[in-house]
């Protein structure tokens, strides 16, 4: 009897999944552990794998479609099996083909255009997307230089170049990725002419995102708190590690505004809490969500006991956090967890905003730029570097004086990172 394939929960709150891409082919042969097909959870592009072995005898699920999970996906039999009453959600009978039935392959719902010179994208490493992109518009990875972990070719990788959308340099690309890349929100442009509008569905994680908005700000009481913050001192010892470290492991503003925020919330650990239903959890440990703007939404993945890590060490991890985080490959365990979350917007020159806090978290610092502003210095009027931080806390668990405190703390350990070392 074949073995049923089902839309598994890929991630703690995933509701529903659509199935980017099937690795195996109807007739393939598969074994316990293949992968199937690439699935798009609420958080990141994820396996599905077999859990037996066998043959891909029918698959029910076409590309792109999204499908709530549990929902039946393919049957994994011997070769020559027929599914018979296939159909989501029904287990299906078997029977015997008196031949071997040729193996199929499940319709897309767009054609595909393909180059018949294009080498085949999954030979290559590559992200889901770029392997995407690649087989939409006909492009050989072969011929690309990969930037992303271990060579692994990114969309980034098929932009640059000719500066053309679906060109690929007949060379190798040999200019380096930047150091610290920043953030790439989705750009779409207008379209004139044509139909008055165009409907996109949402991707899973956009529809996460929008449920998530729903159950924080309407039914947690959000207040505000801004302060600004003097980061002469910061700026000094970020300069003077940086020539210390040289071209590896260098430090980042925000590496120093997570490992500050960590140290500050060992000593308000009324800021480090879960609001429950019937309790509030205080933390002992320090888990930081590090907001990270990918192609079509928010994520934030988390550096743990980031209170004990040097600069160096959260420095290191969050540039790979943010690296996996945009190519759609984190795992529940690296975006779940955290105890308080940062968002950084101050690379955009944005000067102060306030963060949505993320349940059942307490608390969010909402980060602004950092620019020269003239400022009263001993009673005389000098340019120095400031940064404006607004801290969103729940009032459920922390009152107006506790997050003062904190935030007090925090800003006492920006201005003199002497402090941390306390």
């Amino acid at each position: 009897m074949a073995t049923t394939v089902y839309m598994e929960a890929l991630s703690p709150t995933m509701e529903e999944g659509r199935l980017v891409k099937w690795n195996k082919k109807e007739g393939d042969a598969v074994k316990q552990g293949d992968s199937l097909a690439e699935v798009e959870t609420d958080k990141a592009v994820m396996e599905l794998v077999a859990r037996a072995d066998g043959s891909l005898v029918k698959v029910l699920v076409p590309e792109g479609k999204t499908v709530p999970v549990g929902s039946v996906v393919a049957y994994i039999g011997a070769p020559g099996e027929k599914i018979e009453g296939q159909g989501t959600g029904e287990t299906g009978k078997v029977a015997t083909a008196p031949a071997p039935v040729a193996p199929t392959v499940a319709p897309s719902p767009v054609p595909i255009p393909q180059s018949p010179t294009a080498a085949e994208p999954d030979r290559v490493k590559a992200s889901p997307l770029a392997k995407r992109i690649a087989r939409d518009s006909g492009l050989d990875l072969q011929r690309v230089q990969g930037s992303g972990p271990g060579g692994r070719v990114v969309k980034r990788d098929l932009e640059r170049g000719s500066g053309e959308r679906g060109v690929v340099p007949s060379a190798p690309v040999s200019a380096p990725a930047p150091r610290v890349p920043l953030p790439t929100p989705q750009v779409i442009p207008v379209t004139k002419g044509g139909a008055p509008f165009e409907d996109v569905p949402l991707t899973q994680i956009r529809k996460t995102i929008a449920r998530r908005l729903a159950t924080s700000l309407g039914p947690i009481p959000h207040f505000f708190l801004t302060t600004e913050v003097d980061m002469e001192r910061a700026a000094e010892a970020r300069d003077s590690l940086n020539q210390q470290l040289g071209d590896t492991g260098r430090i980042s503003f925000n590496d120093i505004i997570i490992k500050a925020t960590a140290l500050a919330l060992t000593k308000h650990r009324a800021c480090n809490a879960w609001f429950q239903d019937d309790h509030i959890r205080y933390w002992n440990e320090v888990h930081i969500g590090m907001a990270v703007a990918i192609e079509d939404g928010l994520i934030t993945p988390v550096i743990r006991n980031a209170d004990l890590k040097s600069l160096a060490q959260i420095g290191t991890e969050a540039k790979a956090l943010a690296g996996r985080a945009r190519e759609r490959r984190l795992t529940p365990d690296e975006y779940t967890g955290s105890t308080f979350s940062v968002s950084n917007l101050g690379m955009f020159e944005i000067d102060q905003f306030t963060g949505v806090i993320n349940p059942p978290e307490a608390g969010i610092l909402a980060i602004g730029s950092i620019v020269q502003k003239p400022v009263v210095v001993d009673g005389a009027v000098a340019s120095r570097r400031r940064m404006r931080v607004t801290m969103s806390c729940d009032h459920r668990v922390i009152d107006g004086a506790t997050g003062a405190a904190f935030l007090k703390t925090l800003k006492q350990m920006l201005e003199n990172p002497l402090a941390m070392l306390l």
